[in-house]
């Protein structure tokens, strides 16, 4: 073998071909590199002597099937300089790493394509090892979002395991990139990004939330001067909760079976939008049966149909005239849930009419949400905490099967 095919197939330079052994399967390339070009590896010197050396051991990219290694000597030099005993660098691979940086960027161009136990076994590595390669490249390019240019974002918590396992997740609504990955939920789960968005001087200007009270205090005491949106999907997903709380509440004060018949199963039917119902399942007829039959439920289930048109206004005025509105009429059916519903509606009305002065939404962290989920299910869930968010923080830029 040639020195410069050395460099050209392994990216090895500075080194000369000696041997090549073959033993199980396996190529083991012997290299040595000359005694002039012994350097010191803290300060670059080359007045140093040897001291004698330790061998090295280093996987790198296979021939064909067969798995590929570089055995060299790295020597150990006094330096006159520093006046101090070092090893000598070797420019092709890691300290204390196993194999090259050639088979390590060989690894991550398989990890596009292949999960990490799929690559470990073309690679004839343990799935640790690969898992490494991946978490450090991961740390690399991730694991400090610039925060510095963030405009205008959302936050959210996801179920990550079990026993109510949480992480807080920051979107960037302009890249679509998870900037920060919080342990927990609440407002505790923020305290790392709102000092890493101090450190990066970040201008925010709107972001979008649920109506946890935790997530109102925390954006006023740290961004008093945003835009601060709650989130339309989640107002409408807390009134379809109260809304199956309350058919179920109604089926079990029915009076008679026929009553009980009609309402059950129509759970769906009544979250459901209108022009979503199936025809061919009559889902329509036996939703209006189920809305003739039960007067209270009615009057909900319109007000829910109603919900909708505060966001699908031309202007703010409007969207608060049809918000008012909404409130009477809730308020004048004097169903208790409703009733409920609207106060909280009320308490926190300026937050949701707010979508007109920024229209953004938690909607993008549903996605995310979804992605994730995929991944923990292909991955059959991570054993590694931090390779965990660092692989959502990559999310933004995963072009293929998310799997772990």
């Amino acid at each position: 073998m040639s020195t410069s095919l050395l460099y050209q197939a392994f990216g090895i330079r500075g080194y000369e071909y000696r041997r090549t052994d073959f033993f199980e399967g396996r190529v083991c390339f012997t290299i040595e590199q000359a005694r002039e070009r012994y350097r010191c590896a803290a300060c670059g010197s080359a007045a140093v002597h040897a001291q004698g050396h330790k061998e090295r051991f280093l996987q790198t990219i296979p021939i064909g099937l067969k798995p590929t290694f570089i055995l060299l000597r790295v020597a150990r030099v006094i330096c006159f300089q520093c006046e101090r005993t070092r090893k000598v660098k070797v420019s092709f691979a890691d300290p204390r790493r196993t194999y090259t940086h050639a088979f390590e960027r060989y690894a991550l161009e398989l990890l596009k394509f292949s999960t990490i136990q799929d690559a470990a076994r073309h690679l004839d590595v343990s799935w640790d090892i690969i898992k490494d390669i991946q978490k450090r490249n991961l740390q690399r390019r991730f694991g400090k979002p610039k925060l510095k240019n963030l405009k205008e974002i959302a936050i959210d918590e996801v179920a990550v395991g079990k026993g109510h396992r949480y992480f807080t997740l920051v979107l960037d609504l302009h890249t679509g990139a998870v900037v920060f990955v919080g342990d927990g939920k609440g407002a505790a789960a923020l305290v790392p990004f709102w000092r890493q968005v101090r450190r990066a001087h970040a201008k925010i200007k709107a972001v979008a939330t649920d109506m946890s009270k935790a997530y109102i205090r925390a954006v006023r005491d740290h961004l008093p001067h945003a835009v601060h949106v709650f989130d339309h999907f989640h107002v409408i997903k807390l009134f379809n909760e109260k809304l199956s709380a309350f058919r179920r509440e109604l089926y079990h004060q029915a009076q008679s079976d026929q009553e009980r018949r009609v309402l059950k199963g129509t759970r769906w039917l009544l979250l459901k939008n209108p022009e979503n119902l199936d025809d061919e399942r009559n889902e329509f007829e036996r939703l209006m049966a189920a809305l003739r039959l039960n007067q209270p439920l009615a009057i909900a289930y319109y007000l829910k149909e109603d919900l909708r048109q505060i966001w699908q206004q031309a202007n703010k005025p409007n969207a608060r005239r049809v918000l008012k509105d909404w409130l009477a009429r809730a308020r004048a059916s004097g169903i208790r849930m409703l009733l409920q519903f609207a106060d909280t509606l009320d308490e926190h009305q300026e937050g949701v009419l707010a979508y007109y002065d920024c229209p953004i939404s938690t909607g993008p962290l549903e996605g995310t949400n979804n992605k994730i989920q995929t991944m923990k299910r292909q991955a059959y869930g991570f054993r590694d905490h931090e390779f965990f968010k660092l692989k959502i923080l990559a999310l933004h830029q995963t072009k293929y099967a998310l799997v772990g």
